[in-house]
């Protein structure tokens, strides 16, 4: 059974803390509040207002209710962890329910680092405006002033007087409703006993011991299981199909087309598959991918829509005297997200309303997605998030939720649509191909007196969302724009302090797959670029690279960072990369630097490698992680977070890379798109720098972006050679060995 907000509210007896994001701030992506303003999350759309962000049960229980979801990042946690502190109750009292449109916020898109920085501010001030209210609430029933009362445990009390009242006494099991107030005091952070503390993660002991439910697990009454038959070109049409065969499987129910869209739906899952291999469908002949061979001619080739300069400073045209100049060309390759679950989602149309269990990180986004898809309004589509065993990015968890809605429509069952590995790899977004052209001079000292840098990037969207593929494949309504959501000119700009600055970005007409957002998109690419350049122009110097950053760097915290970052790793200088000797294996270490996006969380990184010169494989021993995003609220989720990045990251710098041809995916496998495993994943050093009086930062995605150049600059450091090309697969490396 479900049940309403209203229903909800009204079985529990509630307080509920409601306020308008219209009236707030705007996008901290590029001003950053301090912790007493909330501000609307990116992605997240204009009022109506939202409300109910806490909840206070007659029993006492805290319910908080969150637009952002835990795609495995800890946020769960954390959020309870904030709503617990500030409203001074235990943390075992708080429960959270996370994406579900009926019943939580949209706070927007959980992306962007941002589910803490933003999701959780606006929590935070719920809270604080709560105990506000609560605490005028004894003060009138116990007939003493609040500079009397104090809290514990949810109960207020006052001093010497042995009087008190719980915050379920308050409530008394009916509803008051009170506005944010953006003002309202905030608990001092030397009185924090949860805030800052290693909670245990909520989600844990479920995952450890094979009792927790992710999507893939979830099941309705009277469900049915569906697959879809994909086209055998990526815009091929159906010219027609033969179901006879899959008739006659056991189990098999029915055969599904709408435009390009085809699926068989089963009584069990094993049905649906082989009834999916019976059926003949006969699809048009359509090539329309580029060459992959040839991927960087064709991206410069691209229409360009616009040219936008993202950074200026001086005039790199001008006069400028430089005793020496580099150049250099970066790319990064085409990646999937090799989710390690495949996507699946359940839907179920009922009294001429649609509900959806999906593990999409933008379930408000996707109902919109949804009823545009359908006609329908917004109110009469619910999306409620259960987890999913893979995310990072806008992989394929929305589109099986659209494939399972057609079905559902068509069956009048709840219907369970599983993707396959195939599946995902071939038809989730991709992060489309980037290349980086550098350009700088260098004065007498080594130093940069200019600086030049373009990206090739898909046209940058007004919307944030990703087309549905089912709505596309069956013609119906789809509000995707062109270009590539997901701030890919993130992080292109440079920290670093150069009188003559230039970054432009080059907004191309098309990319070869739908694209989308994957764990720290543009930023990684960038940043991978912008800190490989700065290491050649070191090189170049013949100055230490850690030294060179510093001596550009003029901000307090990155250069304390830097500092940090020297002692952790135990930094020696290497001006002229390390003792290259002239075994098989050799070893070295680079370091990488970000600001991420000029305006948050810092990190520094330094990678240790081995490159087998005969084999050119390379492998990647240790990371030492310097890391400030502020106020932490749980290191150990923050130490999760940042081992996470390197492995994932470490990753697709060294294997990940799409394959096609000219209709299709052909890396449809773990053979053909191969991933770290687990007796290469490196081990981690990590230096968390707290501080909890500023603003809390994000630190899912910021360590990711300085992973690929840093160990770019390790094999430089090892072997003398550059590796400019994502992935750094062994004939890169021998080839650059040679060259």
């Amino acid at each position: 059974m479900t049940i309403s907000r209203r229903g909800f509210l009204q079985k529990s007896g509630s307080l509920v803390v409601t306020f308008s994001l219209a009236s707030l701030a705007s996008r901290a992506q590029t001003t950053p509040a301090p912790p007493s303003a909330a501000q609307p999350s990116v992605g997240a759309p204009p009022p109506p207002p939202v409300d109910g962000f806490i909840a206070i049960g007659a029993d006492g229980k805290v319910t908080v209710f969150s637009g952002k979801v835990d795609l495995g990042t800890g946020v769960r946690t954390a959020i309870a962890q904030i709503a617990a502190e500030e409203l001074t109750v235990p943390f075992t009292s708080v429960e959270v329910i996370q994406g579900d449109t009926l019943l939580t916020p949209d706070q927007g898109v959980t992306f962007g680092s941002l589910s803490i920085q933003n999701g959780g501010t606006q929590i935070r001030l719920a809270a604080a405006t709560a105990r506000e209210a609560l605490l005028g609430k004894a003060a009138e029933k116990l007939g003493v002033p609040r500079t009397e009362l104090t809290i514990h445990d949810g109960r207020i009390e006052a001093k010497g007087s042995g009087k008190g009242v719980t915050y379920a006494e308050l409530v008394g099991g009916k509803k008051l409703e009170i506005k944010l107030d953006p003002k309202a005091p905030l608990k001092d952070t030397e009185s924090y006993s949860i805030v800052g503390k290693p909670v245990p993660r909520l989600d844990i002991p479920g995952k450890v011991t094979g009792r927790f439910m992710y999507m893939q697990d979830f099941k309705r009454e009277g469900m049915v299981h569906a697959r879809v038959i994909r086209p055998a070109g990526v815009k091929a049409s159906l010219e027609s199909f033969d179901d006879a065969a899959a008739k006659k499987i056991p189990g098999f129910l029915t055969t599904v087309r709408r435009g390009n869209f085809l699926a068989v739906v089963a009584k069990n899952e094993w049905a649906a598959i082989k009834a999916s291999r019976a059926v003949k469908a006969k699809w048009s002949d359509w090539a329309g991918l580029p060459d992959g061979s040839k991927i960087w001619e064709w991206l410069r080739q691209v229409k360009v829509n616009k040219d936008e300069v993202l950074q200026k400073a001086g005039d790199v045209a001008g006069p400028i005297k430089a005793a020496k100049k580099l150049t250099a060309t970066y790319d990064f390759a085409i990646h999937t997200h090799g989710s390690i679950g495949p996507s699946c989602a359940v839907a179920e149309a009922k009294d001429g309303k649609i509900t959806v269990w999906t593990a999409s990180q933008a379930t408000h986004l996707l109902q919109r997605q949804l009823a545009l898809m359908l006609g329908l309004k917004d109110a009469e589509v619910r999306c409620i998030y259960i987890d999913g065993s893979g995310c990072y990015g806008r992989n394929g968890h929305e589109d099986a939720a659209a494939d399972a809605v057609l079905i559902a429509l068509e069956v009048k069952k709840p219907v369970r649509v599983q993707w396959s590995r195939a599946d995902e790899h071939g038809w989730d977004p991709k992060g489309p191909p980037t290349l980086h052209d550098f350009r700088a001079s260098l004065d007498e000292g080594g130093m940069p007196v200019s600086w030049e840098s373009e990206v090739f990037l898909p046209d940058r969207p007004a919307k944030i969302s990703c087309a549905l593929v089912g709505a596309q494949l069956s013609g119906l309504p789809t509000d995707v724009p062109s270009g590539h959501p997901g701030g890919v000119q993130q992080s292109l700009a440079i920290a670093y302090s150069v009188p003559n600055v230039k970054v432009t970005a080059h907004w191309l007409d098309e990319t070869p797959f739908r694209a989308s957002w994957i764990r720290t998109p543009g930023r990684m690419q960038n940043t991978y670029a912008n800190e490989s350049f700065i290491d050649e122009c070191a090189a170049a110097a013949g100055i230490d690279p850690l030294d060179y950053r510093r001596r550009l760097l003029k901000d307090p915290r990155g250069l304390e960072l830097l500092d940090r970052l020297a002692k952790l790793a135990n930094w020696t200088p290497r001006a002229k990369g390390s003792a290259r000797g002239g075994g098989e294996v050799v070893t070295g270490r680079g370091m990488s630097y970000v600001k991420y996006e000029l305006v948050r969380t810092y990190v520094g990184v330094v990678a240790d490698v081995e490159v087998n010169r005969k084999t050119g494989a390379v492998k990647v021993k240790k990371f030492y992680i310097a890391h400030d995003c502020g106020q932490i609220i749980n290191p150990d989720g923050v130490r999760n977070q940042l081992e996470g990045n390197v492995v994932q990251t470490t990753s697709r710098v060294l294997f990940e890379q799409l394959t096609f041809d000219r209709s299709k995916v052909t890396s449809l496998d773990w053979a053909t798109y191969p991933i770290l495993t687990f007796p290469d994943a490196p081990a981690v050093a990590i230096d968390l720098i707290d501080r909890p009086k500023e603003v809390p930062w994000g630190a899912g995605e910021p360590t990711a972006a300085v992973v690929p150049a840093a160990i770019a600059n390790a094999i430089y450091d090892a072997t003398g050679a550059r590796l400019r090309s994502v992935p750094f697969t062994p004939n890169k490396v021998l080839a650059a060995l040679k060259g």
